[in-house]
């Protein structure tokens, strides 16, 4: 498909939140499945409990999938962290945006979820317009949360998703 990927998984972390930048299409699901199978290293993600149910949840769960159930009052970063207590291995892949529509800030639900679970920040960018996957080394989280996420950021400057008038733009 004429991608590349750069950078690769410290195989020696078996558990860690994988924050994807940018998100603006469903097709970063399948780009995602692709590099998944390439690097060989399992990768998880959550999704709605809805997803899980009969007859897809088998391949659901199948790809890597866990249920979350987003439903009332739950709160969805303690519900996520007490993910990683259930698996030896666990990275899950999650994007900042929340959505795959422009957003001016990302949301801080990756961030929480892995200074909760004490657990690294994997920074990946998606970047369409040349076509590369860049994984870069684990980031781990300190009590700053605006020089953590600065420092985030810092990756995905000029990255342009599959939309691209959706791209998160970094601020300077």
């Amino acid at each position: 498909m004429g991608w590349q990927i750069k950078g690769n998984l410290d195989p020696t972390i078996k558990k860690s939140v994988i924050a994807v930048v940018t998100h603006t299409s469903w097709h970063d699901f399948y780009i995602g499945l692709l590099v998944r199978s390439i690097i060989k290293h399992p990768i998880n993600f959550v999704g709605k409990k809805e997803l899980f149910i009969f007859p897809f949840g088998y391949f659901f769960k199948w790809l890597g999938g866990a249920p979350l159930d987003r439903s009332g009052n739950n709160n969805k970063v303690d519900a996520i962290a007490a993910e990683f207590d259930k698996h030896d291995t666990f990275r899950v892949a999650m994007s900042p945006e929340g959505t795959r529509k422009k957003v001016d800030k990302l949301r801080t639900g990756f961030y929480f979820i892995a200074k909760k679970a004490n657990v690294p920040l994997i920074p990946v960018a998606f970047d369409f317009k040349t076509k590369t996957v860049t994984i870069y080394p684990a980031l781990y989280l300190t009590d700053d949360i605006d020089a953590d996420i600065k420092k985030f950021e810092s990756h995905f400057i000029g990255v342009v998703g599959k939309i691209p008038e959706y791209s998160y733009e970094v601020k300077p």
